[in-house]
């Protein structure tokens, strides 16, 4: 068996990571609006605000989760399979330490974060402080899991990653419509939340054990490996704690500036078009321990190439959905959450659209550039962000409430993207010459004039038939063009084996 990426692996993973994530989108999409009208928008912005806590506290993975996939990664591309074992159980022991570490921590923070820090109502203090208290048991399983999981995607067994993932992630929507339903309180929908993760990191091992067998040896923290681990980690660990900061302040923001309402106002639309993402992070996470290992083998002809037809494919496949929710950003609000968040959330809806498109294509040079070893440029990127962001977001929200933080939130994608881009440049693991050769600024401007053209016809194009038709109109046009003129044989070639063939 080899765990060496080729591009028809890469290209089936990639589509692997499509359904096991769209799968749980289209959960969500369907149960949201039900868990908003049961829950209330007031509950429903506080557990918002709790799972953007347990992201955050993904910081006391360490760098862990990323450093183990790169491991692995370099370990089976340098045929040197018996060290995963090593590898693997350093990092889980680690990371089981240091998840019942972040959960003391939540447990002692979590008074004061309601009290204090989120503007809540005095009714639901109680409830909330409740829910915290639970959600700070889950931390150890989702490091310990992501760990599992490292391993896995290290060996480019995305088949098995999607089995456990897709259904765990369709439990964070479908468990808390089940709450509903039976009338529960949010620290008891936050407790089968619980333990559905502890479910995920049970299957998580058992399908690593099928993979590498060597696993079910008795485990060994091997101290040498874990300070290798830590060392690669480190820089990674600032950006752990500085990346959840910059993903979450702007409803964190909301949140202390205005009210739990409007949270709610913003988080829905966010969740919605942050779900688009599905795309670049199905390619990108087969890319990251591909880039470890094409960078091992020390073919770097290989590396630029793949960044180059990687940002094509991209651009290709989101300008579709980027452009539609440009055109119907309202029309989606009202069918999906009713007439009162689309007078709220269009606006923003449409912002954070743009930022997504940014998001989408910086992680093509972050994971780059972390595969190549040098996860510190990464980090001191995050660094430099942070006062930026935070007077931007705290400044764009005390202006214009949720546009405001949709606009905050797009501003710092579009920086964050810049400046990985001239960081993969100035390191040379990618090449702006050949980004040219390859007519990657060609597509980008395509895609901006689809995105201009997008917004005119939500403005001057009130019939909803009539925009539909001038959208597919300039999408066709678009995708011929592209086609033609943007894409080479070569990826000409490779669509061509994905799509199914006549007989």
């Amino acid at each position: 068996m080899t765990y060496r990426p080729h591009g028809r692996l890469l290209a089936r993973n990639t589509l692997l990571n499509l359904l096991g994530q769209g799968a749980p989108l289209l959960v969500a999409i369907v149960t949201t609006p039900f868990i908003i009208r049961g829950l209330g928008s007031e509950r429903y912005g506080i557990l918002s605000v709790a799972l953007v806590v347990l992201g955050y506290f993904g910081l006391f993975d360490l760098g862990l989760g990323r450093a183990t996939t790169r491991f692995v990664a370099t370990a089976l591309s340098g045929n040197k399979a018996s060290d995963v074992p090593a590898i693997a159980w350093s990092a889980i022991s680690a990371q089981a330490g240091l998840g019942l570490l972040g959960t003391l921590v939540l447990l002692l923070i979590a008074p004061v974060t309601v009290t204090r820090i989120l503007n809540i109502q005095a009714g639901l203090i109680d409830e909330a402080r409740r829910t915290l208290y639970v959600l700070a048991f889950s931390i150890p399983a989702v490091l310990v899991a992501g760990s599992l999981r490292g391993v896995l995607e290290a060996a480019q067994r995305f088949d098995l990653v999607n089995v456990a993932a897709a259904p765990l992630s369709a439990a964070t929507f479908i468990l808390p419509l089940a709450g509903v339903i039976l009338r529960w309180k949010l620290p008891a929908i936050v407790a089968i939340l619980l333990g559905s993760r502890l479910a995920g990191l049970v299957v998580f091992y058992a399908l690593c054990v099928h993979v590498f067998p060597a696993l079910k040896r008795v485990p060994h923290f091997d101290l040498a490996t874990a300070r290798e681990l830590l060392s690669f980690g480190g820089w990674v660990t600032i950006s752990s704690i500085i990346s959840p900061f910059l993903v979450y302040l702007d409803r964190i923001m909301v949140g202390v500036l205005l009210t739990m309402t409007a949270v709610a106002y913003y988080s829905a639309p966010y969740e919605m078009v942050t779900r688009v993402l599905i795309i670049p992070i199905s390619l990108v996470g087969t890319l990251f321990p591909a880039f470890s290992g094409i960078h091992q083998d020390g073919d770097i002809a290989n590396l630029h190439q793949l960044v180059g037809s990687s940002i094509k494919y991209l651009l290709s496949a989101l300008a579709p959905a980027i452009v539609g929710l440009l055109a119907f950003s309202r029309d989606i609000l009202v069918l999906w959450l009713g007439a009162d968040f689309a007078r709220h959330s269009t606006i923003a809806l449409q912002i954070l659209s743009v930022g997504v498109l940014a998001n989408s294509l910086a992680l093509v040079p972050f994971a780059l550039i972390q595969g190549s070893g040098r996860p510190d440029v990464t980090a001191k990127i995050h660094v430099l962000e942070v006062p930026i962001q935070f007077g931007v977001a705290w400044g764009f929200v005390s202006l214009w409430g949720i546009t405001g933080a949709a606009l905050a939130w797009t501003t710092r994608t579009i920086l964050d993207a810049v400046l990985l881009f001239v960081a993969a440049f100035r390191l040379s693991v990618s090449s702006s010459t050949l980004l040219v050769n390859m007519r990657v600024p060609q597509l980008g401007g395509l895609v901006v004039l689809l995105g201009s053209a997008a917004v005119a016809s939500s403005t001057l194009i009130h019939q909803v038939a009539a925009r539909l038709f001038v959208i597919a109109t300039l999408l066709a046009l678009a995708s011929a063009y592209v086609w033609q003129r943007i894409l080479n044989d070569t990826e000409r070639a490779q669509i061509k084996r994905l799509l199914p063939t006549t007989q």
